[in-house]
């Protein structure tokens, strides 16, 4: 069992696992990083950023990451773990001879097309004067200034998919719900367990009939709006891969939502508009739900909200209709019937409006001071960049960044100077390294294996030792472009029996509560499941003499030799060796077991733990004789 590292960054894993005969993709994360490395996108021309020394994004590259490790096309299965996890798709369905499956369930299927439909947007309406790619060229590349002359393999990187790749690349993907178990060619059984971090987010479990596997992957134990995570589930596994834990892990969610909220009430009530940068989905439901409880009490019910993406409508209403994927206090709702989110109430009563850009029926609505949610996060491209424009160059308002994707000084960097106030604020309600010390220890994997990052303390924190995982025996890390042979081997394999062949056994107990039985059969293999089949009876004569064929001298599976078991006691042998008339008897103790002279005979029985051999100089009688003295003390079945 190997495990190849595709990607280096540990919230957007790419690994994939071979195991049996069958080699399955753990989610294709797309690492956009490296776009803080080039300038915005500005929806509307912008002076002041044209004139910015740089390099700007205008060739709408996207950034993959290392896949020459393993040839693609051998992908049997690709498992999506959560919706941010699959933006790589596009280029591997498309454009790897990737011919395989996809698994994923509904709301990770629509929300994930929400994101890349909302990206797809942004990098294609924004017109493309120019394109650039002699860059790339190593003797090019290193004498740019960094960190793009560091900048690893940028040959890979590609342009962004187009809405035709991502619609061909999801009609690959078959849905599956919560402890649906998948057969994959009869070798192993996958299972998506709910891991409690986004709407349809998904654990999986990958096991055989005696190997489990678990993959963890984006979870989160907080009372949010998906269902909470299964955990019995992961119980008994051989080897358990965590990946995807919080990228904040000494931030508290809670207390991250608490100063969200005052910052913005503060900046409004001073006459300034707030700006939050945050991709459709995923943390923007729970920031309107603490909103909606905050609004009256803070004075806030005048000042409108918008919500500003392509994909703002569809991402509003799915999250409305995919109750079952829901926690228990938000299913109940549905049932009342009331919306499980309150952003519907604050839809009705125009507290919240949606638009899918800052053109047309939001031009005419604007009024400020507000607060408006867009995207993209790294302050790259999408409308966030015109407010960026707008806003920036006044005290009086403030940017909240509360999605910890980006470093946030990096994005503000194209910006600067700028004098609007800017928040940190990153809400990240996966796994932290305390929750997963208690997560191991109830689950008791025999092997974890993790990234490199999660196995030493940060390095701007090299001191804090409790913030990496903990656990017996060590975690195996890994690292990118890396493979790891998983620490375990694979020691049985289930057979099935036919009724009719189950019917012919005779057991015989050799040891208390331990029956043995002889078996002449037919192993039958198809599809990685493998049957004990009666053999084939031999054919009849018809009549008429007929040539002799070499088959013939295979005698039938009837009258094989019988299985011996049991142990000969050296001081009763010697005593039936002599009472059947052998005297000058000696008996040599070895290395594996005993050696019986008969010197009078000049034979020699070497009787060791798992055989028994009769020397003798051509005696066949005498060796005939003393094999049926021992078999005197051997059972037979």
């Amino acid at each position: 069992m190997k495990l190849y590292c595709l990607s280096g960054h540990p919230t957007l894993p790419c690994n994939v696992l071979k195991f049996k005969s069958t080699t399955i993709m753990l989610d294709c994360g797309l690492d956009m990083t490296s776009t803080l490395n080039f300038l915005p996108l500005p929806l509307v021309q912008s002076p002041r950023l044209s004139n910015l020394p740089g390099w700007s994004l205008k060739d709408g590259n996207a950034f993959l990451d290392k896949t020459e490790l393993i040839d693609l096309s051998t992908v049997d299965v690709i498992l999506i773990s959560n919706y941010h996890c699959m933006m790589a798709l596009p280029y591997i369905t498309e454009h790897t001879g990737f011919t395989g499956t996809v698994y994923a369930t509904e709301p990770t299927v629509q929300i994930g097309r929400l994101l890349m439909e909302e990206l797809v947007n942004f990098i294609e309406r924004v017109p493309k004067a120019q394109s650039a790619s002699l860059w790339k060229n190593k003797d090019i590349q290193r004498l740019l200034p960094s960190p793009l002359k560091d900048a690893v393999e940028v040959s890979t990187w590609r342009r962004c998919y187009t809405m035709q790749e991502v619609n061909s690349a999801l009609s690959k993907i078959q849905l599956v719900g919560y402890s649906q178990k998948i057969e994959l060619f009869g070798a192993v059984q996958v299972t998506p367990l709910s891991s409690g971090y986004a709407l349809g987010s998904s654990n999986w479990i990958i096991q055989s009939h005696y190997e489990k596997v678990s993959y963890v992957s984006g979870s989160s134990l907080l009372t949010t709006h998906p269902q909470p995570m299964d955990q019995a589930s992961l119980k008994n596994s051989d080897v358990l891969i965590l990946t995807g834990l919080t990228q904040i892990p000494t931030a508290n969610p809670d207390s991250m939502v608490g100063e969200f909220c005052s910052n913005l009430a503060l900046t409004v009530r001073n006459g300034g508009n707030v700006l939050v940068p945050c991709y459709p989905s995923g943390v923007i439901y729970d920031l309107l739900e603490c909103l909606y409880q905050y609004i009256d009490s803070a004075g806030l019910s005048s000042i409108p909200f918008y919500f500003i993406s392509p994909v703002a409508n569809s991402s509003l209403e799915f999250s409305q209709i995919f109750a079952e994927w829901l926690c228990h206090n938000k299913q109940t709702k549905v049932y009342l019937p009331e919306p499980p989110f309150p952003h519907a109430e604050l839809i009705q009563t125009n507290k919240l409006k949606h638009y899918p850009s800052i053109h047309g029926d939001f031009s005419n609505d604007f009024r400020q001071p507000c607060v408006v949610f867009t995207g993209h996060p790294s302050l790259r491209f999408g409308d966030v960049v015109h407010f960026m424009e707008l806003w920036g160059k006044s005290s009086l308002n403030t940017v909240i960044f509360t999605e910890p994707d980006f470093s946030y000084l990096e994005a503000l960097a194209p910006y600067q100077p700028l004098a609007m106030k800017c928040i940190y604020c990153p809400i990240d309600t996966r796994l932290n390294f305390i929750q997963v010390s208690k997560l191991l220890k109830e689950v008791q994997p025999l092997h974890v294996v993790c990234p490199e990052q999660y196995t030493q303390p940060p390095p701007a924190q090299s001191h804090r030792m409790d913030l990496m995982v903990d656990c017996q025996p060590p975690a195996m890390s890994y690292r990118r472009a890396e493979v790891l042979a998983l620490p375990f081997k694979r020691r049985y394999e289930k057979i099935e029996i036919m009724p009719e062949l189950a019917d012919s056994l005779v057991p015989m107990e050799i040891k208390p509560g331990i029956s043995l039985a002889t078996v002449s059969a037919v192993l039958h293999t198809k599809d990685n499941k493998h049957v004990l089949q009666p053999p084939p009876r031999p054919a009849q004569p018809t009549g008429g003499k007929k040539r002799k064929r070499a088959s013939d001298d295979i005698p039938d599976c009837k009258v094989l030799k019988p299985l011996l078991s049991g142990s000969i006691p050296v001081d009763q042998f010697v005593q039936t060796l002599e009472k059947h008339g052998f005297s000058d008897i000696k008996v040599e103790d070895t290395a594996k077991g005993h050696i019986v002279l008969l010197q009078e005979a000049e034979t020699l029985i070497q009787i060791e733990e798992d055989s028994t051999h009769i020397i003798c100089d051509d005696d066949e009688v005498l060796r005939v004789r003393l094999r049926d003295l021992v078999l005197k003390f051997l059972q037979k079945f």
